[in-house]
């Protein structure tokens, strides 16, 4: 369920809040694939099944920054910011990869409210994404997002 906030000050109330989770992603070889093709990453980890098999992970494994990028797919199931001009993606700050991401796993993005400060037109705040995998106690990734935004004038 998205957490939604009235104004981007609204934010401001809500720092050190868990913010809620996105919805369940599947992560197929095609993903990983595409993924690869996109930046042109074609690491025998990522997309040869047969060679993955015997490696040390035992299948193939989603690249790092691919599970990193679906942040900005989790970002807005996660929370709602409205009465804005515009919203926009600032930047990272801290990147963090402490487990594989296994083809056929399932993720989904976790959000906390880190920080929220005001920056010349509009608020910017920093949410923790942690992208959990599906039966395992370790995340595939731990980010913190920023984002500014802009109220209606």
């Amino acid at each position: 369920m998205t957490t939604v906030f009235k104004t981007p000050f609204a934010l401001k109330e809500a720092v050190g809040q868990h913010l809620g989770y996105s919805d369940w992603l599947i992560i197929d070889q095609d993903r990983i694939n595409l993924f690869a093709d996109a930046t042109g990453d074609h690491q025998w980890i990522h997309v040869d099944p047969e060679k993955a098999k015997d490696g040390p992970f035992g299948a193939c494994i989603a690249h790092g920054y691919l599970t990193l990028s679906l942040v900005n797919l989790f970002l807005p199931q996660i929370i709602d910011v409205q009465g804005i001009s515009m919203g926009v993606n600032y930047g990272l700050g801290k990147v963090r990869f402490p487990a594989p991401v296994p083809v056929g796993s399932s993720v989904r993005g976790g959000g906390q409210l880190i920080s929220v400060e005001d920056v010349k037109g509009g608020v910017q705040s920093v949410v923790q994404i942690t992208v959990e995998i599906e039966g395992n106690d370790r995340p595939g990734c731990v980010v913190d997002t920023i984002s500014r935004y802009f109220p209606e004038k």
